[in-house]
């Protein structure tokens, strides 16, 4: 694996920096307090080919690599973590799931407005009764002849009520359970669908997260994503791709409010003397920034083996755990090192430690990601 980066990763890099910093900063505490989406920020970055950074060209996308993808996600996480879920659902999971599983059909039909910013998609796996255990499907799909009925409730989705197209996992056949699940591409708009209210979340406030019903809707065969039985298969496979993005996200959170920190401590003054002169905090940035630092390569390792197609389940896991738990441990020590301004929501922190938390929940929780690490090691 290469240290060093490319000229056009870097200049990837410094884009999404730039654009975090001149178009998501300004507001993103407000977006935060009203849970605006970042509408007008999203159809910016499609522009800028960010919502289907991975895709082949020939598809719509920017053809670019996974360790693209993670500089990307870690600089607009810095400043707004909601954006970058936003972007990590469309590319890691939508996007990637129909390049790489979807027919030639389905890839001209979907994939295109989605790699090309024109619209967004929605992953649609977690229940009521299935979070972590994504075998206790409750949605249907019943075998029609030309069509399957679906019906059933998706809970969690991001951008669940922005997106347009929903991968959706259904069980068609209880009696194989994981192999009876089927993936289907479901449209907004089709007879039957309804978008739940949105979800009070406490942190990542500005995507959008809703319950989705379905209520017999007839989604067309040419709408299954592989063959019959191959719904549970896509979406680990999916998942394992979607860690890596999680990861940067947890990443940019933690760096991000450790920039602030460290900023801080170099202004705020106690006893006379810069905070950043007291040894204490000394110690509490070194330690920030060395955990940064390990996650931030555990981030880059599973991105290097995914473009080198080389098995990285036990990679993305490692860097999702890892990543995320370092978020709530940076973000809590950002807090406490701006005292009594990290409480207050001007100095961002406070937002940043909100959000860093569902990086330790969604694509599985920690606890999962021991068993997917376990399993690995102990085959």
């Amino acid at each position: 694996m290469l240290f060093e980066f490319t000229e056009e990763q870097l200049m990837i890099k410094q884009a999404a920096r730039d654009f975090a910093q001149t178009e998501l900063k300004p507001g993103v505490i407000e977006r935060d307090e009203h849970q605006q989406f970042p509408a007008e920020q999203i159809k910016k970055l499609g522009e800028l080919g960010f919502l289907g950074m991975m895709v082949a060209p020939q598809y719509g996308g920017g053809g670019m690599d996974a360790i693209s993808y993670v500089l990307a996600i870690e600089e607009i996480s810095k400043i707004d973590a909601s954006t970058a879920v936003i972007l990590s659902v469309n590319n890691s999971l939508v996007c990637n799931g129909l390049e790489k599983f979807g027919n030639e059909f389905q890839k001209e039909k979907y994939l295109v407005p989605l790699a090309k910013g024109e619209s967004i998609g929605a992953f649609c796996l977690s229940e009521p009764e299935a979070g972590s255990d994504a075998t206790s499907q409750h949605t249907t799909a019943i075998d029609m002849g030309d069509h399957y009925l679906l019906n059933g409730t998706k809970n969690w989705i991001t951008n669940g009520s922005t997106a347009s197209t929903y991968l959706v996992m259904a069980q068609t056949n209880g009696a194989k359970r994981h192999d009876g699940i089927n993936a289907l591409i479901v449209e907004k708009g089709m007879a039957g669908f309804t978008i739940g209210p949105k979800e009070n979340k406490m942190g990542v406030r500005g995507s959008d997260t809703h319950s989705i019903m379905f209520d017999d809707v007839k989604v067309p065969k040419e709408n299954r994503i592989g063959d019959e039985g191959f719904g549970f298969k896509f979406a680990m496979k999916l998942l394992e791709g979607g860690r890596i993005g999680i990861a940067a996200q947890a990443l940019g959170i933690a760096s991000g409010a450790y920039e602030l920190a460290l900023q801080y401590s170099k202004q705020r003054k106690a006893f006379g003397k810069p905070l950043a002169d007291l040894q204490g905090i000394q110690f509490k940035l070194a330690d920030m920034a060395t955990e940064i630092e390990a996650a931030r390569l555990l981030c880059l390792r599973a991105a290097w083996l995914k473009d080198h197609h080389q098995p990285y389940a036990q990679a993305s896991s490692m860097a999702k755990l890892f990543a995320s738990d370092v978020a709530m441990r940076t973000t809590v020590e950002a807090v406490q090192i701006h005292g009594g301004y990290g409480f207050v929501k001007e100095y961002h922190v406070e937002r940043m430690m909100r959000d860093a938390k569902v990086t330790q929940i969604y694509e599985g929780t920690s606890e999962i990601q021991r068993i997917v690490i376990s399993r690995e090691i102990l085959k």
